[in-house]
């Protein structure tokens, strides 16, 4: 088994659901070529893809039925009935969608990471460390994380500052949810259910545009360049199955693993239709960087040019950008089955 790369770990930290060079929890196991045995989740796989598709028709029943671990919880003083007006996000995700519901102008801080939009105000507040003082410094009346990491929500809450948790999502339900409770601490809930209800309608239509009676493509998505990827069960892997797409590492991964780590040569024998880079940016990864890997050349999606590469930060998080990602997505299994 090899380790897991340290910038895989850093990611984990914060909670990440999947990240270009990581991924949201559990520690990653290496899948050996010789491994045979398929997941014995199929029905919980199925439970949660099932879930994520009714989300994208619109189910009015979506918040409800949502993941309960993955669901925002505020720590410390209630938040007041006034809409804060000095809030703090040290989440990715989160600054995101302050910024999509229009909280932005409310929003006097974001940690290092929270690189869009453009318009985030960027600091050096660190989410793999967080410091109370520092934190504080900017006298807010909210602050959003998506895990407690220092023990930094009992920290903010013995100087009586709210703390709005929102981990990373395990379904599109939980998502949706997470807006929608940003919307009501923020004073924003018709701004972040229309979000919600976009998000919804982008990812029915493009579900909707996908042929049902053709063979469905198998794909691979890499996290970094160890071959760490995503199973079925996972937050992404479910985006791909919306998209009508069969997961390479599922049936090799008999320890039900939410990320493991493939060897080449099994990848190799696999030889799926698509292949996914989301280490684009933490890695470095292209098409061209794939194919030059030992033995890599004879891949199918090499030879067919179906190396995709994706922006790690939008495959990472789960924002309104997810339905960017499904497009892609949708986009390049569509290139694939005309070729």
């Amino acid at each position: 088994m090899r380790s897991k790369p340290s910038i895989v770990a850093i990611v984990l930290t914060v909670g990440t659901f999947v990240a270009g060079c990581g991924s949201q929890s559990g520690v990653a196991t290496s899948v050996s070529a010789s491994a045979s045995a398929a997941v014995g989740s199929g029905t919980a796989t199925s439970s949660l893809v099932t879930s994520s598709a009714s989300s994208a028709s619109g189910s009015s029943a979506e918040s409800s039925s949502a993941n309960s671990s993955a669901h925002p919880s505020v720590a410390g003083s209630p938040v007041a009935s006034a809409a804060p007006k000095r809030i703090v996000s040290l989440s990715p995700t989160a600054t995101e969608d302050l910024f999509a519901i229009g909280a932005d102008k409310q929003v006097v801080a974001v940690d290092s990471a929270s690189n869009f939009p453009s318009t985030a105000p960027i600091t050096k507040l660190s989410a793999f460390e967080p410091n109370v003082e520092s934190i504080a410094k900017y006298k807010p009346d909210l602050v959003v994380i998506s895990d407690d990491i220092n023990n930094i929500k009992a920290q903010l809450t013995k100087l009586s500052i709210p703390v709005l948790v929102e981990p990373a999502a395990a379904s599109l339900n939980d998502a949706y949810a997470q807006i929608e409770s940003l919307g009501k601490a923020t004073g924003h809930t018709p701004e972040a259910a229309k979000t919600v209800t976009d998000m919804r309608s982008g990812i029915a239509a493009l579900v909707a545009a996908i042929p049902g009676n053709t063979k469905k493509l198998t794909y691979f998505h890499e996290l970094d360049n160890t071959l760490y990827t995503v199973s079925a069960k996972t937050f992404v892997g479910q985006i791909y199955t919306l998209a009508g797409l069969k997961d390479i590492a599922d049936p090799v991964n008999s320890k039900g693993t939410a990320y493991p780590q493939l060897s080449a040569e099994y990848l190799i024998k696999a030889n799926p239709n698509l292949i996914f880079l989301a280490d684009t940016k933490c890695c470095q990864q292209n098409a061209a960087t794939f194919a030059a890997r030992p033995g890599f050349s004879v891949l199918t999606a090499v030879r067919d040019k179906h190396v995709v590469p994706l922006d790690d930060d939008v495959a990472s998080r789960w924002g309104p950008r997810v339905v960017q990602l499904l497009q892609k997505i949708v986009d390049a299994a569509k290139s694939a089955r005309s070729s």
